[in-house]
């Protein structure tokens, strides 16, 4: 499809994506979502490394930089820095508590979370051209004074993600500006920008997630997550 051949080789090519297996990040991660279940710190300032081939990310410096933990969708660990495990939990899930709880109250789900949407982030677009992804463009979407070209993509059961159906939404360059999807029972708008080059791969090192109006648009406050990306490096 054209809009996805033309966003990937926006971020890098193909051919340079496929060349590299791993990813280092300097980032923190925050915002409602965190603050409100008592996590408002716990993501600051930390190091993310992982494959790019297959869902493992393991974020070092959490917790006031006391802890690590460890993300791969059969398992989650919460460890000492020197490697001694705390706690882990088996076959975890995103779904919505029943009991009144907030979704990531406990730090398993907390690391699970974070592992689930900086990965994802991070291999978009490329991850759009899995054969196992289902997608279609939409007609163009109009943000401010901009026209963004936008596509639906179905993921498939296999991959962990925050939502099956999600939409993303490119810029004139063709760079990944929106993406639209559920998140914990409410539908929000993650916006990306400040777009930067790191070893071929560009990447949006902002983020910001909010709560999506019916009509679409997005409100500006709360800010529900909020990403910034210091350093990348792939190899």
């Amino acid at each position: 499809m054209a809009l996805l051949d033309d966003a990937i080789d926006a971020c890098g090519g193909l051919a340079r994506w496929n060349s590299l297996s791993r990813f280092t990040l300097h980032l923190s991660v925050g915002g409602t979502l965190f603050a409100d279940a008592g996590h408002a710190r716990e993501f600051k300032d930390v190091t993310a490394e992982g494959s790019m081939r297959t869902q493992s990310v393991r974020f070092t410096g959490i917790t006031g930089g006391e802890q690590s933990g460890a993300f791969a969708p059969d398992a989650i660990t919460i460890e000492t820095l020197d490697g001694q495990l705390l706690r882990t939990l088996s076959n975890p899930s995103l779904a919505v508590p029943t009991n009144g709880t907030h979704a990531l109250a406990d730090e398993l789900h907390l690391v699970f979370f974070c592992g689930v949407q900086i990965w994802n982030y991070l291999t978009t677009p490329f991850l759009l051209a899995r054969p196992d992804v289902a997608i279609e463009e939409l007609p163009p979407w109009r943000e401010n004074n901009e026209t963004w070209r936008r596509l639906r993509a179905q993921l498939p059961p296999s991959l962990i993600n925050l939502a099956s159906e999600q939409v993303f939404y490119f810029d004139e360059n063709a760079l990944q500006r929106r993406t639209d999807h559920d998140l914990l029972g409410a539908r929000v708008a993650h916006y990306s920008w400040a777009h930067d080059n790191f070893g071929g791969i560009v990447v949006p090192t902002l983020r910001r997630t909010l709560m999506q109006q019916p009509d679409g648009s997005a409100i500006a406050r709360p800010v529900l997550i909020d990403v910034e990306i210091f350093d990348a490096v792939f190899e």
